[in-house]
């Protein structure tokens, strides 16, 4: 019987290709394992998770009792299917630290060690980040229902029944779009590390980037009033400036790692040719 011998590791993390796409099946293999059981979890748990993503819905008619609202459930095999949604969402949310993982440690073989040491550090803080933009998009989803359904003619003939696959739709996508959000300085840390941009680079190009930023929250949030924006791009804002003082950390340790005779042009093209 043959012995596969393992391809021995590379000090500076690089590995061939079919080495590339094998450990990218296996990051995958792990992520789907990984929400698979989440959504195990979430059918179990069904009913509280409908409760809690049904209260902002509750909480409006409450407030709002003249108003004719209601969910409801189209044909005989929607409740079915929207537990099955509802499931696999919760999946999503509960496996999140470990689908993240995989995508961030899949990055990591290409970075050196000390930029190991600075990423990883900063990576303690993208669960925590994604935890508190869902929960942010959470909390503001009443406010945005409040203002769409403001919308319904105030006559005795008007009324909103929606149907519950199109409510819950939209309030996942709300929550997962602002926990996604919250995201970004995890990318830019990481296009830092591999090289791609420079923490100067951001720094400079900080008033386009905060003015996409508050262009990508009105698209995200589909409420046409400007404090749900804002709701969302002010703290966007803030990570991006906290982003950016990584990444110049990052620089500033790859230029002291650097070696001095690679500081004259002439030795930079010497190296080149």
């Amino acid at each position: 019987m043959a012995i596969r011998r393992r391809t021995p590791k590379d000090p500076e993390g690089r590995m061939p290709l079919m080495e590339h796409l094998r450990e990218l099946k296996r990051r995958i293999t792990v992520s789907a394992l990984a929400v698979l059981v989440g959504t195990v979890v979430g059918w179990i748990y069904y009913d509280d998770v409908y409760r809690h993503l049904s209260q902002p819905f509750r909480d409006y008619k409450m407030q709002n009792p003249e108003s004719i609202v209601a969910l409801n459930f189209g044909n005989p095999t929607a409740a079915f299917s929207q537990q099955i949604s509802i499931s696999i969402f919760a999946g999503l949310l509960l496996s999140s630290p470990i689908w993240l993982y995989q995508i961030w440690a899949f990055i990591m073989p290409g970075l050196t060690r000390r930029e190991k040491k600075i990423s990883m550090a900063f990576f303690a803080a993208t669960i925590p980040l994604f935890a508190a933009g869902s929960w942010f998009g959470y909390i503001t989803l009443p406010k945005a229902l409040a203002i769409l359904y403001s919308f319904t003619p105030d006559e005795d003939t008007s009324s909103n029944i929606q149907q519950t696959t199109d409510y819950f739709t939209f309030v996942m996508r709300f929550i997962f779009a602002f926990g996604a959000a919250w995201l970004l300085p995890v990318v830019l840390v990481a296009l830092s590390a591999l090289g791609v941009v420079t923490g100067r680079q951001l720094l400079r190009g900080w008033r386009p980037a905060v003015l996409l930023i508050f262009i990508a929250s009105a698209m995200i949030t589909p409420t046409p009033d400007p404090v749900t924006m804002f709701l969302l791009a002010g703290p966007l804002v803030l990570l991006y400036f906290g982003a950016v003082g990584i990444a110049m950390l990052i620089g500033r340790k790859r230029q002291e790692a650097r070696p001095d005779w690679l500081d004259t042009p002439e030795d930079q093209a010497s190296v080149l040719d």
